[in-house]
């Protein structure tokens, strides 16, 4: 495994994350513990969730991904080898079943204390805001639409007042962003540069792939300059970087076969890129899966690599990428179908 660490900490991470979203409704607890005793054994240190998981939101399986994680730390007593990483859900009509959502001082504390107790744990390492409660472009909206209704009111000074609280009260230690554009970041970077008391955002989870590049536009100046580090959510594109849905082909099971209308990475151009890049893979002697994750872990601005996955065969291939060096003939031959095909998926 290789390890970087969680910028302006001496907190030291494996550079590939265990993504958790699937958990309950894709894989049972069982499954979920035999995934991070897996991924443990290999080096990995890093679990993200989030409150809002198991994906797609349900209301009987609220937060049920918490708990499979909590009753997992309980059980192997590996809460200090573990660098643990949740979320708190926005507001959105999908989480309506949640309790009362958004960053407002009392739903920022209830959420956090819930997380705590599902989790099992003192402490949560990266506290994250799951998206912006303000309207902009995020889970797929390319552009900003300035003509939709806002009743958004500045709350960023106030919402990390409560976060510095909860730091103080050792609940969390540090506060990162999530689905977050360029001027939201630099808005809370400089809240806290202004007013030192208050937490600095330490890592923005976005996603990033071979189909979307995106935070190559204006985040990655942002990553490198104010060393905020990105944890790369989706580098598999949902799956469809692995080409199993190539060709028409539903695998059973899958998830884009489960939950079709999670469609983000399954457009006619992201389909043709897909292929050019499965039949570049296969001319350096590499799955798409393994050249797909290879690329995201050469990033400068890349703090972790967050893998998912529904299979021991899936995570072993993913956990295995870390390994994976990708000449520079192959970088080339992405950067072609880049150029050709820039960011089919937003």
């Amino acid at each position: 495994m290789k390890y970087t660490f969680l910028p302006h900490t001496n907190i030291r991470v494996s550079k590939i994350c265990l993504g958790t979203m699937t958990w309950g409704r894709q894989n049972s607890e069982e499954q979920a513990h035999e995934q991070m005793n897996y991924a443990v054994d290999q080096g990995v240190n890093f679990f993200d969730t989030a409150e809002m998981y198991p994906i797609p939101p349900k209301k009987e399986l609220y937060a049920v991904t918490e708990e499979f994680i909590g009753n997992w730390l309980k059980k192997t007593k590996k809460r200090e080898e573990i660098v643990l990483a949740t979320k708190i859900a926005g507001r959105a009509d999908f989480t309506k079943h949640i309790r009362a959502t958004g960053f407002d001082k009392e739903a920022i504390i209830s959420a956090v204390d819930a997380s705590l107790e599902r989790l099992q744990t003192d402490y949560i390492d990266l506290y994250q805001l799951h998206w912006p409660e303000r309207n902009t472009n995020y889970f797929g909206q390319r552009g900003y639409n300035a003509d939709v209704a806002d009743l958004w009111e500045d709350n960023i000074h106030q919402i990390l007042e409560t976060l510095r609280d909860l730091v103080e009260a050792g609940k969390i230690r540090y506060v990162g962003l999530s689905n977050e554009t360029p001027w939201g970041t630099m808005r809370f970077l400089e809240e806290s540069k202004v007013h030192r008391m208050l937490p600095r955002m330490i890592t923005i989870q976005n996603p990033y792939s071979l189909l979307n590049r995106l935070f190559e536009v204006g985040l990655s100046e942002v990553s490198m300059r104010e060393k905020i580090g990105l944890l790369a959510y989706s580098p598999m594109a949902f799956g469809v970087l692995s080409g199993k849905y190539l060709g028409g082909v539903q695998p059973r099971k899958a998830r884009l076969t489960l939950f079709p209308t999670y469609s983000r990475y399954s457009s006619e151009t992201a389909t043709e890129a897909t292929k050019k890049y499965q039949a570049l893979a296969g001319e350096h002697g590499l799955s798409l899966a393994q050249m797909a994750l290879a690329f995201v872990n050469t990033r400068a601005f890349l703090t972790s690599n967050i893998i998912g996955a529904t299979t021991m065969e899936q995570l072993k291939e993913n956990i295995e990428s870390i390994d994976v060096e990708l000449s520079g003939e192959l970088l080339e031959g992405i950067e072609e179908i880049h150029s050709t095909i820039p960011n089919p998926a937003p």
